[in-house]
C-alpha cells in the first residue's frame, strides 16, 4: 500500500486517479506529476515499485503544498478575511456565497435547508 502525504492511496485504482485522493492534487496535477516522474498514469497503484513510491513521495513533499499545510493556509486566509472585516470575510462568517452568486433563489448548499417564516397570528381586538 502506498502512503503519500499521510494518505493511503487506493491500491486498485490507476495511479492518475489514486493521486487525486491527496488533498491539493486534482486530475491535471496528477497527470503532470506522472509526466515529470516518467510514470505510467494507467498503471495500478498496487503495481508501483518501492523505488517509484519513494520518488513520488519525495517529489510531492518537496514540490507541492498538499494536505495539512494546504488546509492550514486556506483556513488562515479565510480567518484573515473575517478578522479584517472584508466583504468576503463577512460572507464567510454569515455562511453565504462568497463569489458573487445570487441568493434570492439557489445558494442552498451554502445557506442550508429552507427555513419557512410564518406571518404570525393576528391579534384579537
Amino acid at each position: 500500500m502506498a502512503r503519500i502525504a499521510g494518505v493511503n492511496l487506493p491500491t486498485q485504482k490507476r495511479l492518475e486517479v489514486g493521486l487525486t485522493y491527496i488533498y491539493g492534487i486534482g486530475p491535471s496535477s496528477a497527470r503532470k506529476i506522472c509526466e515529470q516522474l516518467k510514470l505510467d498514469p494507467d498503471e495500478k497503484v498496487r503495481d508501483l515499485t518501492d523505488e517509484e513510491v519513494t520518488r513520488l513521495r519525495s517529489f510531492i513533499d518537496s514540490e507541492l503544498q498538499v494536505e495539512g499545510d494546504l488546509r492550514r493556509d486556506r483556513a488562515q486566509a479565510i480567518k484573515r478575511l473575517t478578522e479584517i472585516g472584508s466583504y468576503r470575510g463577512v460572507r464567510h462568517r454569515r455562511g453565504l456565497p462568497v463569489r458573487g452568486q445570487r441568493t434570492k433563489t439557489n445558494a442552498r448548499s451554502r445557506k442550508g435547508a429552507k427555513k419557512t417564516v410564518g406571518r404570525g397570528k393576528k391579534a384579537k381586538v
